[in-house]
């Protein structure tokens, strides 16, 4: 992978990271045509590290919201004081939790389908088809509020996401509105969550490369590369994620849901008729 591809690659990252249609998926296909070979180690781990490159970026924007404390109620101590005064935190390790063991229990088999495209064009119309429905299944003028008990089913949700096409933030928003969000809450609360999950998921991939001498060895000589990548898709994303949270206020779902069909369905069509995605030797 040189520069130009890494680049390309990372602008497509950050404009569909906070988009449910599925920022690995759109990662593939670029990869695909622009003549990647996917089943690379460093290109599946430059696919996962970038995306925490992007989702820094919620950091940046939401820093006020991201970095704070409750207060606590006069009378209330102990662990119940820790509890409310680390709310927020706490919620989102809860939602994280079902992430995180089924990534570690799962982690061969999930990066075995990184390099599947037909995987990706299933669920990209698939998924597309549940988003056409999603905003009469689930709306919601107020919120419920946030119970461990509904952040760990968000994380549940999360887990689906998990197959390549899918989309992490379709997962998350659709759970949060099932629980009782509303859109604007429930893609919020995604954002945050997603923190947590590519720090991890970022921590994993770059720990079972430094393990092995030979994919060490070349993390250390593509480092330029990984950098200018998660630095190109933070910039992308923070043009994006405002732009999102408007029109999915405004507008919902079902635009989404249409793309996806249309791009899964014409990616379908090209496999099956035998042709393959690849535009660059």
């Amino acid at each position: 992978m040189d520069w130009l591809q890494a680049i390309v690659i990372a602008i497509v990252e950050g404009l569909t990271e906070f988009l449910p249609v599925s920022s690995t998926g759109h990662m593939i296909i670029t990869e695909n045509m622009l003549g990647v070979d996917i089943n690379d180690k460093f290109v599946n781990a430059f696919t996962v590290i970038i995306q925490f490159g992007a989702i820094l970026s919620v950091v940046v924007l939401y820093w006020k919201r991201f970095f704070r404390l409750n207060k606590v109620e006069d009378g209330v101590t102990g662990w119940k004081a820790w509890l409310q005064k680390y709310d927020f935190y706490w919620k989102l390790l809860v939602a994280f939790i079902p992430a995180a063991v089924i990534g570690l229990a799962l982690g061969d088999f999930i990066e075995s389908l990184m390099g599947n495209v037909w995987v990706v064009a299933a669920m990209l119309v698939c998924v597309g088809v549940l988003l056409l429905f999603v905003d009469k299944w689930f709306d919601h003028k107020e919120d419920k509020p946030l119970t461990e008990r509904r952040a760990f089913t968000i994380g549940l949700y999360q887990c689906i996401s998990m197959i390549p096409g899918t989309s992490r933030s379709f997962a998350t928003i659709a759970g949060g509105m099932q629980q009782g969000l509303t859109r604007k809450t429930a893609a919020e609360f995604s954002f945050f969550l997603a923190v947590p999950t590519m720090a991890a998921a970022t921590g994993y991939e770059l720990l079972k490369m430094l393990l092995k001498p030979e994919y060490r060895e070349v993390l250390v000589q593509n480092l330029d590369v990984l950098l200018i990548g998660c630095i190109v898709a933070f910039i992308v994303a923070i043009l994006a994620i405002k732009f999102f949270i408007s029109f999915l206020t405004k507008y919902g779902f079902k635009a989404f849901g249409w793309y996806r069909i249309i791009v899964g369905g014409v990616i379908l069509a090209l496999l099956l008729t035998g042709h393959t995605l690849q535009m660059v030797d």
